[in-house]
């Protein structure tokens, strides 16, 4: 058995404070799962686990390393928890033997001390070599366990510290705060706590809840609340910072902010990742979905869209745009599972755009027909003079190829369509894609009335 005692620096924290506890207690988690708060400290038995870090010094080498969740502790070891515990009291006692530990440092033994020292026993060998009877009469059991559970002599039983099941920590700013971009600085410190706790429960966050206390004397509102979503577990937390930089940027506060409050809403299991040898596979930078996120944060969730197919021949209505991030998680199985497939096309909203819209280009080989289909499309399509039977745009058109007739919808309704699909050139513009309308020719008639429709521009 071998024993560490850790306690923050004085300037670092105060432990007494619960929230210091917690942060300490579930940073400690991630060197042995058996670690318990004694008095003001925590002790933790790594006999079971320090050969997973490469022995013990290697162990005590990484809790010392920077960027920690918590720094600036102070440690000490011993074979037992009571005597890992009074070494933490001074620097001078980290090598004292347990025989010539200060009976100031046994928490048991702290009622009866003036008694003691009148004794002239004032160490734990003193006290030790006295006889056990009387000790037990005098001062009680308790002294002797205790006596005992520091040399060893009985097993030390502790409540062990265990993860709650929600992620919840609150926050004391410093100064008042009178912006929303300033609470990033306060809500990066949870952020800190949240990624440990994170990690010991292997998961990830699919929703979190920034709360903010605003000042009482304000005659405002009390609270306010951000709530950030992601399209799959994160554990980055640096991509959440992002997010919450793009959100807090669009937020006016109507009074100072005096605390922070984070809160998990939704979390999920992480899945096992292989890695990849092939240099292709370990592609530089965010992901997709990291990047979808931040345009929907920066831009507006109705700003970035990916379309879903619909079961409609129709080129016009072949696809719908829907929001990319949205409350129900659009693309949250698709970005995951088929990431080639469920984010074919990215179309970002804008007035400059609203005359066109891009269609998922079709596999020749697979589908010959749609070969000749264009890359946009004009919503509404354009109607074109006839000249002499010849439809006109900047000029008259030489049809190339055609028809390619389409008959889809219900009769007699206006969702009815019967067209005829050409590929024509114009003198002054690019390739174009026109249709002929024969819903209002009837049969046998002169198709010269036939209206045209320009639908679509080959890139």
């Amino acid at each position: 058995m071998h024993w560490i005692a850790l306690q923050p620096q004085p300037e670092v924290g105060d432990l007494s404070l619960p929230d210091a506890q917690a942060a300490l207690g579930w940073w400690a988690l991630q060197f042995t799962p058996k670690v318990a708060q004694l008095g003001h400290a925590l002790v933790l038995e790594i006999s079971a686990s320090e050969r997973l870090w490469g022995g013990r010094q290697a162990l005590v080498q990484h809790i010392f390393k920077k960027n920690k969740p918590v720094a600036g502790v102070l440690l000490a070891q011993g074979a037992t928890s009571l005597v890992a515990f009074a070494r933490l009291q001074t620097a001078e006692l980290t090598h004292t033997a347990p025989d010539d530990l200060p009976l100031t440092a046994l928490a048991a033994a702290a009622p009866h001390l003036a008694t003691l020292a009148r004794l002239g026993c004032t160490r734990w060998g003193q006290l030790r070599a006295l006889p056990r009877g009387g000790v037990a009469r005098r001062w009680g059991a308790p002294l002797l366990e205790a006596l005992d559970r520091a040399y060893g002599l009985r097993p030390e039983v502790y409540p062990w510290l265990v993860l709650p099941e929600v992620f919840e920590a609150q926050l004391e700013l410093i100064a008042q705060v009178e912006t929303a971009p300033a609470l990033l600085f306060g809500a990066r410190r949870l952020l800190q706590q949240l990624r440990v706790w994170l990690q010991l429960r292997q998961s990830g966050v699919l929703a979190l809840s920034l709360r903010w206390t605003l000042d009482a004397r304000r005659h405002t509102a009390t609270e306010g609340e951000l709530v950030l979503r992601t399209t799959e577990p994160m554990l980055d937390m640096a991509h959440l910072e992002r997010l919450l930089a793009e959100h807090l940027a669009r937020v006016t506060l109507p009074a100072p902010v005096l605390y922070l409050h984070l809160r998990t809403l939704e979390t999920q299991k992480l899945g096992g990742t292989s890695a990849s040898l092939l240099p292709e596979d370990l592609r530089p930078g965010d992901s997709l979905v990291h990047l979808l996120e931040r345009l929907s944060a920066r831009l507006g969730g109705h700003q970035v869209l990916q379309w879903q197919a619909s079961a409609d021949h129709r080129p016009e209505r072949m696809q719908t745009w829907l929001p990319v991030m949205n409350d129900s998680q659009l693309i949250a199985v698709k970005a995951i599972n088929t990431p080639a497939k469920g984010l074919k096309s990215l179309k970002i909203t804008s007035d400059l755009k609203n005359a066109a819209r891009e269609l998922p280009v079709a596999d020749a080989a697979a589908q010959p027909s749609q070969a000749l289909w264009p890359t946009w499309l004009l919503v509404p399509p354009l109607k074109l003079a006839v000249r002499h039977q010849q439809p006109q745009c900047q000029g008259p058109l030489t049809l190339l190829s055609g028809p390619q007739r389409m008959e889809t919808g219900w009769w007699g309704t206006q969702d009815c369509a019967l067209r005829d699909y050409f590929v024509a050139r114009s003198e002054q513009s690019a390739l174009l894609w026109l249709y002929r309308e024969r819903l209002r020719v009837p049969q046998g008639a002169q198709e010269a009335g036939a209206q045209w429709y320009l639908q679509g521009v080959f890139a």
